[in-house]
Order: C-alpha cells, then structure tokens, then sequence
C-alpha cells in the first residue's frame, strides 16, 4: 500500500489567484509559508522557513479565493503532486500540494473584513434575543420520586 498525504499549517504567502478550467471548474493557487525553529549543536536558536505551493479545485476553491488573503493562517490537507511542462526547450517541474481540505486558521482581532462584520452582528443579535432559561427551585424536588 502507497500514501500520499501531505498536512501543513502556515500562513498565504500571497492572495490567492482564481482560474477557471476549459470545463468551467475553478482553481485557486497560493502559496503557505512554514517555519521551523531548533538548537543548533552550539545551542544558538536557528529558524527556517519552508514554501509550499498550494491548489484547489471546485467551490472549495471559490471559498478560500473569498476568505483567504495574503497573512491568513490555514490548515491545508491533501497530496503531493509533481507537474511538469517545456518551456522555451528546458524542461520546468512544480511540485505542489493539491488541497482536497482547507481549514481557516483563526482571524485576526480587529479585522475589517466585510465577513468579520456581518458574522458579529449576526452574533450579536441572536445573543440579545436568547432569552434565558429560568429554572424551578429544587424545594418540591425528591430524588426517589424520579422513575429512573
């Protein structure tokens, strides 16, 4: 049995770019940065940061070109895929993680987006009409009177 799974965490490096295929199903393309930080032998903190070429496909594709922009943090799930094509006469190769699953990382406070707004004041309306749950004093309340 073969897997090919890749799982990263980062932030867009870039807004992402919307295209449609021939066929009309849409593709967006970004780019997440991760980091790594560790000792090296001297004990000196070293930090690295890794690119990795990200593409979606279908209405998924549509949310994150909505949603996403360039800082936004995201998890991405899916697979690893190597494309290659001549240009010029030299042969290129792209490796890139095709997103079967794209989880949004938590937004920034204060953000000003046009969704940040209209979900705190969806948010804030239904917590004003919830009205609160007035439960009876346990005085009448006999435990050996309840069947189970």
């Amino acid at each position: 049995m073969y897997l090919n799974k890749a799982l990263v965490y980062g932030n867009l490096t870039r807004d992402p770019e919307m295209r449609a295929l021939p066929s009309g199903i849409s593709v967006a393309t970004f780019s997440i940065a991760t980091n790594r930080v560790w000792n090296d032998k001297n004990g000196v903190k070293q930090e690295s940061a890794d690119y990795h070429n990200i593409v979606v496909f279908g209405r998924q594709a549509e949310i994150v070109n909505q949603y996403l922009k360039k800082g936004s943090s995201a998890l991405i799930e899916g697979r690893m895929q190597t494309r290659s094509w001549e240009a010029d006469g030299v042969k290129k190769y792209r490796t890139e993680i095709v997103a079967e699953r794209v989880q949004f990382g938590p937004r920034p406070a204060g953000g000003s987006s046009s969704y940040n707004s209209a979900n705190k004041e969806n948010t804030k309306e239904e917590k004003e009409e919830i009205p609160s749950i007035e439960y009876p004093d346990d005085d009448g309340i006999n435990p050996d009177d309840i069947p189970f």
